[in-house]
């Protein structure tokens, strides 16, 4: 049985040199051909192009995460030449999205702003024809729904999606993809989400160094933990995991053009 894997959504920049020199080192060991390394900021994107040109399994997005205070325009401005420039080496833009968590806590968070600069980034992935990798989640995307049908973008990624059913149907009806951290192994509403997406168009991620709970519970978020995220989604699919590994290792080759 095949094995082959690929990290969609890693915030490789993020580790330790150290942790970061350990998982590259033991990628092949675990059968993890390619990781998604996407970006927080103008610093992040630059390092994770770094890291591309010296391993080549290293897949390079850019973007700005929402959740953390809006970029100035001279780093906004910086972000989108950069994308300019490497547009033929990227695999994806982002992370980029809303900032659901960040106006639970500051309610008075003028998120107009926000949907601006993902405006910026919906534009380029239109541009260059690019995946878009998309923090989006519960009512927040319904409006990144709006916002990628109106530029009529066919790739779109919500990463770690959490949503009602009528979200997520939307999201599949439009042909856009969804991705799962190691908490499919032990969160049921993500394993009803699960339940609900076709194979093609389901991937995994880490979400790495994001830390995990139960069996995870104090260990380095590795691209390895993906195994047990597949045996889960074979078990909730009702599907074998060879089947499992098959439809989501190609899909997602598919949809990063890895």
């Amino acid at each position: 049985m095949s094995r082959q894997i690929i990290d969609s959504h890693i915030h490789l920049d993020m580790y330790e040199e150290e942790d970061r020199l350990q998982i590259l080192s033991e990628l092949e060991e675990n059968d993890v051909t390619s990781i998604v390394a996407v970006s927080n900021d103008f610093a992040s994107s630059v390092k994770q192009l770094e890291l591309s040109k010296i391993d080549r399994r290293i897949k390079p997005a850019i973007g700005y995460h929402p959740e953390q205070a809006l970029p100035s325009e001279s780093e906004l401005s910086a972000i989108l030449r950069l994308i300019n420039d490497n547009a033929d080496c990227l695999t994806a833009i982002g992370e980029v999205g809303l900032p659901y968590y960040s106006q639970r806590e500051q309610p008075d968070l003028d998120v107009v702003l926000y949907k601006e600069v993902l405006e910026c980034f919906v534009r380029k992935a239109a541009e260059y024809n690019l995946p878009i990798a998309l923090h989006a989640v519960y009512e927040d995307a319904d409006m990144v729904c709006e916002m990628l049908e109106q530029y009529s973008i066919r790739k779109a990624h919500f990463h770690w999606f959490k949503g009602d059913d009528r979200i997520v149907q939307r999201i599949v009806s439009n042909g856009y993809m969804i991705s799962v951290t190691p908490e499919v192994t032990y969160r049921k509403k993500i394993q009803h989400i699960v339940k609900q997406v076709p194979l093609t168009q389901l991937m995994v991620e880490t979400d790495g160094p994001w830390p995990f709970e139960y069996t995870f519970k104090g260990k380095l978020t590795h691209p390895s933990m993906m195994h047990e995220s597949m045996n889960s989604i074979a078990r909730v699919k009702g599907v074998t995991v060879d089947e499992a590994y098959k439809e989501i290792y190609e899909t997602t080759k598919r949809f990063f053009c890895i």
